[in-house]
């Protein structure tokens, strides 16, 4: 593959989507083809599918869930991701496989080794060249949430976001070229940790 994959992972109102659009930003000045997307989304189909997962109104149970994540994923992967990497390009992707684990696995209760199955199958064996877990207190959810819309994963409980944020730390173990980012920082002393790691991984 010529280009470069970076993930973005973590829990909701974390700064990943701020970080990813800093990156892409500061990529894009340094004269770099690169792609900003987003999971679940990234594509019209994978929209449409992140409306319906995502909508608080509705009744979605945890494997369909899980299904439908990977639905939006296999359409994302093979649209808009494989053939931007194929160009060269630099993707920057808000969450993937490791989100999925986490979510759908620790908060959920979902037997990892299906979840596994389904990413490998959906992502047709394509990993990141770096993922990058944003973890941040509890209190930082609550504060920053505060006048925000709530989707329906953002309604969870507190006992959801542990088992999440504990499924975050395990699976960072796991995962090669993974790196933890503490969110409680500022968002300049985040952007540095970033760009640092992106160095010493030598994407740029």
């Amino acid at each position: 593959m010529k280009g470069k994959f970076i993930v973005l992972e973590g829990p909701d109102r974390c700064g990943k989507s701020t970080q990813a659009k800093l990156l892409s930003k500061w990529l894009q000045e340094q004269g770099k083809p690169v792609l900003l997307t987003r999971e679940p989304g990234g594509t019209p189909t994978a929209e449409e599918i992140r409306k319906v997962v995502l909508d608080p109104k509705l009744d979605v149970r945890p494997m369909a869930e899980l299904l439908l994540y990977e639905a939006s994923r296999a359409q994302h992967t093979q649209e808009k991701i494989l053939p931007a990497l194929q160009e060269g390009k630099i993707v920057i992707c808000e969450r993937y496989t490791l989100s999925t684990c986490a979510y759908q696995g620790y908060g959920r209760g979902i037997d990892l080794n299906q979840i596994h199955t389904l990413n490998q199958i959906a992502t047709l064996g394509l990993t990141p060249d770096l993922t990058l877990v944003f973890l941040m207190s509890d209190k930082y959810f609550v504060q920053r949430g505060e006048y925000l819309f709530s989707d329906r994963l953002e309604k969870e409980d507190i006992s959801f976001r542990q088992k999440m944020r504990k499924g975050y730390l395990e699976l960072l173990e796991q995962t090669p070229n993974a790196h933890l980012i503490n969110a409680d920082q500022s968002v300049e002393e985040i952007q540095k940790q970033v760009l640092a790691l992106l160095q010493a991984r030598k994407i740029i």
